[in-house]
């Protein structure tokens, strides 16, 4: 007589809707990482220039994520998620139309080569405008992306997280990094409006998705209702998260390592056209998909690597890992080197985000998910705009007692050593007992049906 082995239930339509909806909006991101920082160094050879389009795509996470989290919690999280994609829509697409009537003054890959950039006369309202828009669209990221990931403990059983945030993580990659780069590259080769136009209608498809989730999405359990009371109720998330070790520890790690990774990643186009020599949009969409491939692979076996050598051993591992990606791009002039260390990159960045993403959506309690989640990426993504600011500010400072290649490669090997130094806040604080410890404290919380007012990694409050 055979046995039958029980397969895992599947993750549901409304997951698969959650999951198209993010290719498609993330093909689009990728379209925009090549089309926005090309068009800046067309615009500018300035370092520090190009920095502030990025500060000004990354401040709103510092200024605007607390207040989000309120929303998030506050109202419907769908309707949240797919209205910011409409209002993305509406500026991408005005964008796309400002670029088609200024792109014949700007110069050619040749002219980038050559250095012989001509001045026009539209470049300064050129930068003016991308950085508003990039300003624009930060703020709208800032709330859909907070609502989306609280959307996905409501989409799926908890037991299933880190299936369902593996393949997320490693499509939304994908397109983020693998298919939409060069894409946009071979875009931008035709004309430079063209990625701008094509993600605006990427971003209306994946609006269209995201209103098309069947169901209710407002918080669940002990909702705060009538009139918003801005300090009290984000303070009562940043008391959660702050009282909570293993998730406080990991949202300054994060912000750390996100401040190292945007003191580099500002210059990386000035980086991939100055010293490894590739001046086409397209080798540049190339050179960055090593990432993409590291984290499609990282995607597949996340949940392995982490069953194998435990959940605290792997956050350690993509630490170093990451650190030491870093300081071997620092050093190289090869852009092979550069693709294949960016593959073992992926390969830690989904493996850290599977694990911690998991673990904050199995342990919040719902009604408090969006502030908490906020306050987490208050921490661990406001720091992006000091360190793109910082980056330039590096090469331009550096520039005239390294030479302007030694400037270049200073973000990456200054990023790669304080990343290891991050083990020293790392490794006595976030290893498995105590994320076990939380774990366990959250499920008896949930059992008992009240809400937590211990310290809800199982330690008293006294002892933070």
């Amino acid at each position: 007589m055979s046995t039958r082995v029980a397969s895992r239930p599947g993750l549901g339509r409304n997951y698969w809707k959650l999951f198209s909806a993010s290719v498609m909006t993330n093909l689009g991101d990728g379209l925009m990482s090549v089309a926005l920082v090309w068009l800046a160094s067309a615009i500018t050879r300035d370092a520090l220039l190009i920095a502030l389009v990025g500060l000004a795509s990354r401040l709103p996470w510092l200024i605007f994520s607390l207040p989000a989290g309120v929303i998030t919690d506050r109202f419907d999280r769908r309707h949240l998620v797919a209205w910011m994609d409409v209002a993305r829509v509406a500026v991408i697409a005005g964008f796309a139309v400002v670029v088609l009537l200024h792109q014949d003054g700007l110069p050619t890959p040749e002219q980038l080569a050559s250095g012989e950039v001509p001045a026009s006369d539209s470049s300064g309202l050129l930068l003016a405008i991308l950085c508003l828009v990039s300003l624009l669209l930060g703020c709208a990221e800032v709330v859909r992306d907070n609502a989306a990931q609280t959307l996905m403990a409501s989409v799926v059983d908890k037991s299933q997280l880190e299936r369902a945030n593996g393949r997320l993580w490693g499509a939304e990659t994908a397109m983020n990094n693998f298919v939409g780069p060069p894409l946009g590259g071979l875009i931008v080769a035709v004309a430079l409006a063209l990625p701008f136009f094509f993600n605006a209608g990427l971003l209306a498809v994946g609006a269209a998705l995201i209103f098309a989730l069947s169901g209710s999405f407002m918080p669940k359990g002990q909702t705060t209702t009538g009139k918003i009371q801005w300090r009290a109720e984000m303070g009562e998330g940043f008391r959660w998260l702050w009282n909570n070790k293993v998730l406080r520890t990991l949202a300054i790690l994060l912000g750390g390592m996100n401040m190292l990774s945007a003191l580099s990643f500002v210059i990386l186009v000035l980086f991939v056209q100055e010293v490894l020599g590739l001046f086409e949009g397209w080798q540049f969409g190339v050179v960055i998909t090593g990432m993409a491939v590291g984290a499609v692979l990282g995607s597949l076996v996340a949940e392995r690597i982490s069953a194998r050598l435990t959940q605290g051993t792997s956050l350690f591992l993509a630490i170093i890992g990451s650190g030491l990606s870093f300081i071997v791009i620092g050093l190289t002039s090869s852009a092979v080197v550069v693709w294949l260390v960016g593959v073992g990159s992926g390969v830690f960045i989904v493996l850290w985000n599977v694990i911690t993403v998991s673990l904050r959506q199995r342990i919040i309690p719902d009604h408090l998910l969006g502030r908490v989640n906020s306050v987490y990426r208050f921490f661990g993504w406001g720091t992006i705009s000091l360190g793109t600011l910082l980056g330039g500010l590096i090469v331009t400072g550096g520039e005239p007692i390294l030479g302007r290649e030694w400037a270049l490669r200073t973000p990456f090997l200054i990023a790669g050593g304080a990343h290891l130094l991050l083990l020293i806040i790392a490794l006595p604080r976030i290893n498995t007992a105590k994320i076990e410890q939380a774990q366990a404290a959250a499920e008896a919380d949930v059992a008992a049906e009240v809400e937590p007012v211990r310290d809800p990694d199982g330690l008293d409050r006294a002892d933070t």
